[in-house]
């Protein structure tokens, strides 16, 4: 059976020329997670928003996260009890909920207990993002059990940095879906 993916973006959510929006408008298997406020998030009502979408999704899923949406999607993962149901996670530019220019309108977003989750996942950090450093994204990304990615000087891997429907990061996707793939088969 085919995965779905659900987007889930940061705060403000993704323009129009996000890669996550190019994603969503190229595939039908792209869906988002809709949210009450993009603009002034509340992690417990993000994680209920990523609960809903996942228990009505038509197929297993892929959760594809940015920014400020990664934090949620963990803080899902770690109270979830329905893992089962989602095959991978890849995470864009993870946030340090204690860094100089995390969002202050973002709430309930602390840095999370930094432990193994049962999903499978890639956690993809820039060189230069002034949101999280990449030594916070690695260590992240160890503590979960994801496989670790730097994609180089990207800032925050969004519109503004200019990776239009971001190929590259479809490519990490399409390995993190082959990856489940080989796991069902096996």
């Amino acid at each position: 059976m085919q995965t779905q993916v659900l987007t889930m973006p940061g705060i403000y959510g993704s323009g129009s020329q996000h890669w996550q929006t190019l994603w969503e408008a190229e595939d039908p298997q792209f869906k988002r997670i809709q949210v009450e406020d993009w603009d002034h998030p509340q992690c417990a009502a993000w994680v209920r928003s990523i609960d809903d979408a996942i228990a009505t999704a038509a197929a297993p899923v892929v959760l594809v996260a940015h920014s400020l949406g990664c934090l949620a999607v963990v803080a899902w993962a770690m109270q979830t009890r329905q893992p089962i149901r989602v095959h991978g996670m890849l995470l864009v530019s993870v946030p340090d909920p204690q860094g100089p220019n995390f969002p202050a309108d973002a709430k309930g977003f602390a840095r999370h207990e930094l432990r193994r989750i049962a999903i499978p996942g890639i956690v993809v950090s820039s060189d230069d993002d002034p949101y999280g450093a990449p030594a916070y994204a690695r260590e992240c990304a160890q503590a979960w059990g994801s496989r670790f990615v730097n994609a180089g000087a990207l800032g925050h891997i969004n519109a503004s940095s200019g990776v239009g429907n971001w190929p590259a990061g479809m490519r990490l996707l399409a390995s993190l879906r082959q990856a489940e793939q080989g796991v069902k088969a096996g």
